[in-house]
Parts: C-alpha cells; sequence; structure tokens
C-alpha cells in the first residue's frame, strides 16, 4: 500500500511566482484536469457530429442533450465515492486514487461501447452507452475534484485551479478538433477508440499521484450511523459556516451575466451574418486559446491578491467584456471586432473559472471534500440548467440585442455586491483540519 502524503499545510510559506506551475503536485493535477476535460465533447459536440453524419433526426440528436443530467446530479451519490471504500482498491492506492482508477476504467469501458455502436443500425445501444459514459464521466469528476483540493496545500489552491482548467481545455481540444480531424481519416468507431485509449493519460497521472492523507474509517458502523457521517454530514457541517445560505446563493449566481451572454452568442453570429466558417475559427480556435491563457493569469492573480478580490476583480472584468458584446451588435460586419470581443470574452471568462474554482475548493471542509464540492459545483451550473432557459424568451421580448447584451452582463453586478457583503459578514475562506476533523477512533462529530 502506498504512504499517504502529507497533509496539505495552510500555513506554508508559497512558492515564488511561475515556479508554482513545477511543482509535482501541480503537474499532477494539470493531467487530472486533461482526464476530466477530455469525454465532455465526446458526449456532446463531438457526438452529434456522429450522429449527423448518419442521418440520425435532429430530434433524436436533442433527445441526447439529456445525457447531461448526472453531471447535474451527482451530489447523490458523491457521497459513496467519499467515504465507501472499494475492495482492493482503497486496501492497495487509498480512498480516492482507488476510486478513481476505478472511475477511469469504467469510462474508458463505456468510451469503448460507444466506439462498438452502429448509430445508423441500432441507436439505442448508443443511448445506453453514452448514458453509461456520461455517468462514468461525472463520476471522475467527483473523485478528481477531491483529489485536486485535498492533494495541494493551502498555497497552491489558486495555481492548482488554473492548471486543472488548462488541463480540462487541452482535453476539450482533443476530443473536440481532435475527433473531428480524425473522423476525416478514420471511421468514428476507430475515433471513439483513441479517445477511449486517451484515458490512460489519467490513469498514469492517478497511479503515479501520492495519496493524500485521510483519517482511517471505523472498522464497523450501523448503517444509520454511516447514512449520518457520509450523507447529512457533510451538509450540516456546512451550514455551520456563517452566512452559509448566502454562499450557496452567491455560487448559483456569479457567473449568470456570462450564462446569459453564452447561450445566446451563436445566435447574435448567425443573426448578424457571420459566415459558419467565421464563427469556427473565432469561438473555437481563438476562444479556446484566450480561455487557457485567462486561467492561467486568473490563477496567478488569486494567489497574488487574494480569492475575494481576484474574484471580485475577474468578475469586474467579465461584465465589461460581456457589455463588449452590446457595442459588437451596433457595428457593422467586421470579423476582426468579432475575434477581440470573443477573445477578451473568453479571456475574461478564464480569469473568473481560475479564481472561482479555487474559491469553490476553498470552500470545502476536511473530510467531506468530494461531497461538497460535488455540491458546490452542481449548484454553479444551475444557471446554465435551468435559468438559462429564458434567454430565448429575453431576446425576443427585447428585441434589441444591445439591450439583451446590457441586460444580461448586468445579471453579473448582483454577484459582485453579494461578493462584497460576504467578504465582511460570512465565513468564505479555508477552514483548518481541526475543524471536523476525526476524532481517534476514526469518526468525526456531526453537528446537531
Amino acid at each position: 500500500m502506498t504512504a499517504p502524503s502529507a497533509p496539505p499545510s495552510a500555513t506554508g510559506p508559497a512558492t515564488a511566482g511561475w515556479t508554482q506551475w513545477l511543482d509535482r503536485r501541480v503537474l499532477t493535477v494539470l493531467f487530472l484536469g486533461f482526464a476530466s476535460g477530455l469525454p465532455y465533447f465526446l458526449l456532446f459536440s463531438t457526438l452529434s457530429a456522429w450522429l449527423t453524419e448518419v442521418h440520425v433526426s435532429r430530434t433524436a440528436i436533442g433527445l441526447f442533450a439529456m445525457v447531461r443530467s448526472p453531471f447535474t446530479f451527482k451530489p447523490l451519490w458523491a457521497p459513496l465515492i467519499d467515504r465507501l471504500p472499494l475492495p482492493v482498491l482503497t486496501r492497495a492506492l487509498g480512498q480516492r486514487r482507488g476510486w478513481a482508477l476505478a472511475t477511469q476504467a469504467a469510462l474508458m469501458l463505456a468510451l469503448l461501447a460507444m466506439a462498438s455502436s452502429d448509430p445508423a443500425a441500432n441507436l439505442y445501444w448508443l443511448a445506453v452507452a453514452t448514458v453509461a459514459t456520461s455517468f462514468a464521466s461525472a463520476s471522475q469528476d467527483i473523485v478528481l475534484d477531491a483529489l485536486r483540493i485535498e492533494l495541494l496545500p493551502e498555497t497552491l489552491q489558486a495555481p492548482g485551479a488554473s492548471a486543472y482548467l488548462v488541463g480540462y481545455r487541452l482535453g476539450m481540444i482533443v476530443a473536440g478538433a481532435g475527433a473531428l480531424y480524425l473522423s476525416t481519416l478514420m471511421p468514428w468507431s476507430t475515433v471513439y477508440t483513441v479517445m477511449a485509449a486517451l484515458v490512460a493519460i489519467g490513469m498514469v497521472a492517478v497511479v503515479l499521484a501520492p495519496e493524500p492523507a485521510r483519517p482511517p474509517p471505523p472498522p464497523h458502523q450501523r448503517f444509520d450511523v454511516w447514512v449520518q457521517e457520509a450523507v447529512v454530514a457533510p451538509f450540516t457541517h456546512f451550514a455551520t459556516r456563517r452566512g452559509w445560505l448566502a454562499i450557496l446563493v452567491f455560487v448559483a449566481i456569479y457567473k449568470l451575466g456570462d450564462v446569459y451572454v453564452n447561450v445566446m452568442a451563436t445566435n447574435f453570429y448567425l443573426s448578424e451574418g457571420y459566415t459558419k466558417v467565421e464563427i469556427a475559427a473565432v469561438t473555437k480556435m481563438l476562444s479556446m486559446a484566450c480561455a487557457i491563457a485567462g486561467a492561467v493569469i486568473g490563477g496567478a492573480l488569486a494567489a497574488r491578491i487574494g480569492q475575494v478580490r481576484g474574484l471580485f476583480l475577474c468578475g469586474t472584468c467579465m461584465i465589461i467584456t460581456n457589455l463588449m458584446y452590446a457595442v459588437l451588435a451596433t457595428q457593422p460586419h467586421s470579423v476582426v471586432l468579432l475575434g477581440l470581443v470573443v477573445g477578451l470574452e473568453f479571456f475574461a471568462g478564464g480569469m473568473s473559472a481560475a479564481a472561482f474554482t479555487a474559491f469553490l475548493s476553498r470552500l470545502c471542509d476536511a473530510g467531506f471534500t468530494a461531497t461538497q464540492y460535488a455540491l458546490l459545483s452542481s449548484l454553479a451550473t444551475l444557471p446554465l440548467d435551468i435559468l438559462s432557459g429564458g434567454t430565448g424568451w429575453l431576446a425576443d421580448h427585447l428585441n434589441s440585442w444591445p439591450l439583451y447584451f446590457t441586460v444580461s452582463a448586468s445579471l453579473g453586478v448582483p454577484g459582485l455586491l453579494l461578493l462584497a457583503w460576504l467578504a465582511r459578514t460570512a465565513d468564505i475562506h479555508h477552514r483548518p483540519d481541526d475543524i471536523g476533523a476525526a476524532d481517534q477512533d476514526g469518526s468525526r462529530p456531526v453537528p446537531a
């Protein structure tokens, strides 16, 4: 059994400057991010391209979008991944790495099942394999987020969040543009087989990573006690934070304005006369590079000026760049101006994503990392899953793109005002391990 690494220190000196990226733990997180980002396009846009090529109906293609559901509901089984040991794997690798390797093996098998499908002959089998892939990918995210947070000391959470997002974007590029390019050279079944093989990159990163230190669980527990500690305690423990309800509201609304801009962006481009080639060049290639650069800068900024000021600055930049769409809507057709606006918007989005990820990571309490981060990250996507449904209605009723983007950008203001209030009144900082830490028999106190 591999010995666990030393527990992260919240008080150790920060590694200076960009040399933080050379830290082995940060590099490990980079590859974990790649593993997390790889399945995303394989479940959505890349899969849509495959289905379109074999003449699957648009109705059926639209139904495949429902495979996002496991990512929304992953907090429901996160407590199992957080606390339930796996036979053999937990003993050999530890709780985090054991579960990570298990979910990655399941993801590889599910992608191979997709590769073995023929949607033109049996769409049902592909649908089943796609749901399995989505469930395995969401489960992998639960454990990799927990591993990332527990592997990094407090001083490396911000650069670690940047590295994770950079890796995530690289995984998306490989599964998006890379898979589309490969599809011009080989059948889609072979493309998905290649993508399944690339899951091994994340598996190697997990095996080589140290296992974060965790208190040993008690040898025997009654079922009701286990449910109390694994399922109830993560939520009740978070509720001991001062201002916890306001924190959850902030998590849900911080990026609301950005969601409203992005959901209607493609419709805006097309209605303004931009061609599909121009849109692809700007929103796929340029935007991805800008998002990666923004993630690097955002993490470094949050580490240097602090999480609250970093979130506030990045959120302000996000509002300003969203307003630039309102300016773009008043200008004549210009690919250069489109590239400038989209590039800056994705750069600001990358910055805010890195700062926001580091913020969510610091909110997680020791011992409940997987469950609490799954809850917070799912809550952060709530606007995309529910509130974004009103974007088309708003655009139709305003009947003005400049006004729509102005209103959308303004939706980011309440989040910044709430952040300023939280900074003065709420407990939004990392809490040391002694709060809720395990006692000598391995159990954790459960708040009343």
